[in-house]
């Protein structure tokens, strides 16, 4: 584990989204870094083509959650 320095803003920005995506301010700046590396290495995918990858490979049916 490393320290990741940030500015303050975008550290507010990530506390803000961190209470309405109910996850800890580390693990959304963890999602926001994780996706913006998948997003990188996949400039041609869109955001919900990568989530959508990503369930695949987790082996999550997202059809089973939405009743579908």
């Amino acid at each position: 584990m490393g320290i990741v320095k940030i500015d303050d803003e975008l550290h507010e920005d990530i506390r803000k989204a961190s209470a309405v995506m109910v996850r800890s301010i580390n693990a959304q700046a963890e999602y926001w870094m994780k996706i913006g590396m998948l997003a990188e290495a996949n400039p041609n995918m869109s955001y919900n083509q990568i989530i959508n990858e990503q369930m695949r490979q987790a082996d999550v049916n997202v059809r089973n959650l939405i009743g579908g």
